[in-house]
């Protein structure tokens, strides 16, 4: 009884602090370096990747429950290297990481006294990952951030939705407060045991889209989230516009705005730092089968073109089940880190620019510096629609060379030197 009413309380605490929230010194300071970091590495790793054949096995092939979690006595991913892996992704220019630490199939990849279901207590490998890359990071300079399932196909208490109906799992003990409390457990295990936390990554509020009455409780959770850790950032990959408390728009296998996979729902609203995530190849977990893996100079490009949409870009890898990354994947980063440290100037601290993102390209602003990013054109003359601000001068970022201005009816006309080639021709503009 006495620990029933402590979470009323509690509960009524946290609606309180939601009701006043605003965003604290620290958190709109970590918006502000989030916004500066740009480029982030996404993994989706768990007991699913043992069967190689993505995060969604279990559903897809309609898996029993309590035949799945058998996985986990044979997990023991002998190859995992916490620094390695922090190092590749610092050398690929990423500032920072964002890794499952719970998927929709319920496995922990940490140690939780929430559940037994996890990578300690009921794997052989018996380590903590989380803590493992957590040390790493903080080592070298990575912020950490953990992806977090709002759904769950594995406890009893979790109320299934649109997904799960079809793994066996019985129905008779689900119950939400049971289930918020876990959750709630967890996220505070996670803002209190692994340092500091650049954000929470929540997936699945979507599995009860077409419940109107489901209340996920955001506003406590997300409460509980700020009064942990204020600087920690709330992303909700619901595919809707965002909820008072969060303090990200994501968009899934898009560009800001766009909606060409069906999932992000169109929109930016509001001023909130934008992240778009994407897949390197097809799958987000480790599959065997797929080596459809995108280009180097294709990931280059969503890169720029999504700094040009004023968004990160959070680039995703499936390590396989020995807790190696993908060689495919190695190569690409390494590809991509290349690029970056030549060019890394005009990504890093940058906003989307002056001139909205274009069929030739995008731009990127620092200050009163612009820097026009020619992804698609072949001519020697590039019309640009500045009429706000005068050109004072007009240069290539690689080697220098000047480029003629020439200030035109509704806007200026760039001479370059040659026609632009390659991944990215950039053309560094002073604004007056």
């Amino acid at each position: 009884m006495k620990k029933t009413v402590l979470s009323i309380v509690f509960m009524l605490v946290c609606a309180h602090l939601f009701a006043q929230y605003q965003p604290s010194a620290d958190n709109l300071q970590a918006r502000r370096e989030f916004q500066d970091n740009k480029f982030g590495i996404f993994l989706h790793w768990g007991i699913y990747s043992m069967l190689g054949d993505g995060e969604w096995v279990q559903e897809n092939k309609k898996l029993n429950y309590e035949e799945y979690t058998h996985l986990a006595a044979g997990f023991y991913p002998s190859k995992f290297d916490a620094e390695e892996w922090v190092k590749a992704f610092k050398e690929a220019g990423a500032r920072y990481i964002t890794i499952t630490s719970r998927h929709h199939d319920g496995f922990s990849m940490f140690k939780t006294a929430a559940s037994g279901y996890n990578i300690v207590d009921a794997t052989p490998f018996r380590r903590d990952v989380l803590k493992e890359l957590a040390a790493a990071c903080e080592k070298y300079g990575i912020r950490l951030q953990f992806y977090y399932s709002h759904l769950d196909w594995h406890r009893l208490d979790y109320p299934l939705g649109g997904s799960g109906s079809k793994l066996g799992r019985p129905t008779d003990k689900q119950d939400y407060d049971s289930y918020f409390r876990f959750m709630n457990e967890q996220l505070t295990e996670l803002l209190t045991n692994y340092g500091k936390v650049g954000a929470i990554w929540f997936d699945g509020w979507w599995d009860h889209k077409m419940h109107k009455d489901f209340d996920w409780r955001l506003d406590e959770q997300y409460a509980l989230i700020h009064r942990l850790q204020p600087g920690c950032l709330i992303g909700n990959n619901h595919h809707q516009a965002p909820k008072p408390g969060e303090d990200i728009q994501m968009f899934e296998q898009d560009l800001p705005g766009q909606n060409t996979a069906g999932f992000s729902g169109g929109s930016v609203i509001g001023q909130l730092p934008l992240e778009t995530c994407m897949t390197m190849n097809r799958t987000w977990g480790y599959s065997i089968t797929d080596k459809q893996y995108k280009s180097a100079e294709t990931l280059i490009r969503k890169l720029v073109s999504s700094a040009g949409h004023n968004a990160n870009y959070l680039l995703n890898i499936g390590p396989r089940p020995d807790g190696m990354l993908p060689a495919e994947a190695l190569a690409r980063l390494k590809a991509i880190g290349t690029w970056l440290k030549a060019n890394g100037e005009t990504i890093y601290g940058t906003r989307g620019g002056l001139v909205a993102p274009r069929d030739w390209g995008v731009t990127t602003q620092k200050g009163s510096t612009l820097y026009v990013h020619i992804l698609n054109y072949q001519d020697k003359s590039l019309f640009l629609p500045i009429t706000t601000k005068r050109v004072a001068k007009a240069r290539m970022f690689s080697g220098k060379a000047p480029v003629r201005v020439q200030h035109v009816a509704g806007g200026v006309l760039l001479g370059l030197p040659s026609a632009p080639k390659g991944v990215d021709t950039i053309v560094e503009l002073t604004l007056k």
